[in-house]
């Protein structure tokens, strides 16, 4: 069962998703708040695939000579985290955004 969230961690959620869609660049703190939207987005990716890579060590070492068997599973979601979980930043996102663009990232 999830615990629930504090008033405190509610209030420093984003509320602006992870793209420039719609963010006009001259509005500065709207502006600042896609940017850190972005880069949050891509820690959280960084992290889960740490998690995931720490979990799958510690499924190597409990299964030894069967790990490749045991935890099959682990590793392809392990490749899958590894493909999104560079932190690349913003600047690609923000100089080459298209006005009408929605994919957001």
């Amino acid at each position: 069962m999830p615990t629930p969230e504090s008033a405190a961690f509610l209030a420093s959620k984003p509320t602006v998703p992870p793209s420039f869609s719609g963010v006009d660049y001259d509005d500065t703190p709207r502006f600042k708040a896609a940017q850190d939207a972005i880069l949050r987005e891509q820690w959280v990716k960084a992290m889960m695939a740490r998690l995931i890579r720490e979990e799958l060590g510690k499924c190597y070492y409990r299964e030894g000579v069967g790990h490749l068997e045991k935890c099959a599973k682990l590793r392809e979601r392990y490749f899958e985290a590894l493909k999104e979980s560079q932190v690349r930043g913003y600047l690609f996102e923000q100089q080459n955004h298209l006005p009408g663009d929605e994919t957001g990232g």
